[in-house]
C-alpha cells in the first residue's frame, strides 16, 4: 500500500509543482525515493492503531455482508 500511494502522490505533487517538464520522470524519480520509505514507516507504526480505531467505529463484527 505504501509502494503504491507513494508512486500516484509523488506523481502528482511533482506534477502540481513542476507541471511536465523535460526532466519531470527524473525529479519524479527523486521524490519518490524520499518518500516511499517514509510511506512504509509511517504505515507500519500507525497501521495496527488505525486498524483499531476503524474496528470500533464500524458497526458489527468487521466484515462485509
Amino acid at each position: 500500500m505504501s509502494l503504491v500511494m507513494s508512486v500516484f502522490m509523488t506523481c502528482w505533487v511533482t506534477y502540481i509543482n513542476l507541471g511536465m517538464r523535460p526532466d519531470f520522470a527524473l525529479q519524479w524519480g527523486r521524490a519518490f525515493l524520499m518518500a516511499w520509505p517514509a510511506a512504509f514507516l509511517i504505515a507500519f507504526l500507525f497501521g495496527p492503531l488505525l486498524q483499531r480505531v476503524t474496528q470500533r467505529l464500524l458497526p458489527g463484527d468487521g466484515r462485509n455482508a
